[in-house]
């Protein structure tokens, strides 16, 4: 149908545009490596963060592309699974370096004398360790994923699977399938929950700044 004919094109086009902005940024932070330049600290979390949107773009975006222009049946059940998994791990990677990045920021701008002030230096030297953590955690808690995800059949009841186009998920108990959904989806919100006070934070850390440099400002001018 040309509906799905323009979804697909919609798709192709942000796999496109995401998979050559990310490769760009791999490139430049490949480049600055081997050419000996010092990073800053936030570089080391915003390549994990570049190969996590990769993989999430590469995982989800290639099946959908397929998917819309008619290809139904390209992965059987071990590719299904593959695909889901390395998606799963890839997005949860995403909001865990994407939280860690603002907790680092807000840590950095924070105050001499105030409480994060004493983290800034474990928050440099734990940057790189937090980052590999947030895999490790991912991959572990997604192994449950492949027991949910199946190839495409011709044939499905609707009352018991999921169809996503090219891969099925399979319902099972409705208990079970709440606490499973509540499982893998804990980390992210607790990630949430730091970025909502990193950001907040760092709102309150710059309008206060602000109002103590007005301050400084017109004291000068009185």
């Amino acid at each position: 149908a040309p509906k799905d004919w323009y979804i697909g094109i919609i798709f192709l086009a942000q796999v496109v545009i995401g998979t050559l902005g990310n490769f760009s940024l791999l490139s430049r932070y490949f480049f600055l490596y081997i050419s000996g330049h010092r990073s800053r600290s936030t570089d080391l979390i915003l390549r994990h963060l570049t190969v996590a949107n990769s993989l999430v773009i590469l995982s989800r975006g290639i099946p959908e592309t397929m998917a819309a222009f008619g290809m139904k049946h390209f992965l059987n059940d071990a590719g299904c699974k593959l695909v889901f998994y390395v998606h799963r791990v890839s997005r949860g990677a995403s909001i865990g370096n994407t939280c860690l990045l603002s907790v680092f920021q807000a840590i950095t701008i924070s105050p001499r004398n105030s409480r994060c002030a004493e983290l800034k230096i474990k928050a440099v030297r734990y940057t790189g360790p937090s980052s590999v953590f947030c895999w490790i955690l991912y991959m572990l808690i997604n192994t449950v994923v492949p027991m949910f995800v199946t190839e495409k059949r011709s044939e499905e009841n609707s009352t018991t699977t999921i169809g996503f186009g090219y891969c099925s998920s399979s319902n099972h108990d409705r208990n079970r399938d709440l606490l499973y959904s509540a499982f893998i989806s804990t980390p992210d919100v607790l990630c949430l929950g730091l970025m909502m006070w990193a950001s907040g934070a760092m709102v309150f850390l710059l309008y206060r700044h602000k109002h103590q440099v007005r301050h400084i400002h017109r004291n000068n001018i009185s």
